[in-house]
């Protein structure tokens, strides 16, 4: 009696692990809820500063080198999403992006933001990101130079695209690298410019 329990508990924890697995799911036409919070990984010879994964398909950073973008095609990549600007890209990265990520048969999204008037923070980016995401094939890097502007984008996706709180958007968003805590009074940040409207809770410590 006691084995055929076993057996059936294990049968039911291998029937529960794809369940579980497709809980992580952040990318493709019919995303699953809710999002997990991020984990820190090592940014050793990949990325300029900040590497986070987000869920099973989802890796969030700063400038990618040519080995990270190799690797991360290796572990199932298949859209990479680069906010820089072309002034910033001519200035600080030594290889073409665009052309890598092409040749290694990747799908290159760009959508260059500054916060200025050439290149704002805006809904029409939010949406051109969150439409990314919703066509993407495979796994999905998010990068700008060290993540905060990645990070606000990020946040702004949970609020609008997948129903989270604010408070949880700000929390999974700070732990990358949201760095909101000393806004000083009537600044507009990014997070609210993507949306359209201020975000209870931004530009305070949590706990505030």
């Amino acid at each position: 009696m006691h084995r055929q329990f076993r057996s059936a508990a294990l049968a039911a924890l291998l029937l529960a692990l794809p369940a579980a697995a497709a809980a992580q799911r952040l990318t493709g036409a019919a995303p699953t809820a809710p999002p997990p919070a991020p984990v820190e990984l090592d940014t050793t010879g990949m990325f300029l500063a900040k590497f986070f994964q987000v869920g099973d398909d989802l890796f969030i950073g700063g400038q990618p080198t040519e080995r990270a973008l190799r690797e991360l095609r290796a572990r199932g990549v298949t859209t990479v999403i680069n906010l820089r600007t072309p002034p910033e890209m001519v200035r600080d990265v030594r290889f073409n992006e665009d052309s890598l990520v092409r040749a290694l048969g990747m799908r290159y999204v760009y959508i260059p933001m500054r916060g200025n008037e050439e290149f704002p923070y805006s809904p029409g980016a939010l949406a051109t990101f969150a439409a990314a995401m919703r066509s993407s094939e495979g796994k999905v890097l998010l990068h700008c130079t060290i993540a905060w502007r990645a990070s606000h984008l990020w946040a702004a996706y949970l609020i609008q695209e997948r129903g989270i709180s604010a408070e949880t958007a700000l929390a999974h968003s700070r732990a990358i690298n949201l760095m909101d805590a000393h806004r000083m009074d009537g600044d507009r940040q990014p997070l609210e410019q993507f949306l359209g409207r201020p975000v209870p809770g931004l530009g305070r410590p949590a706990g505030r």
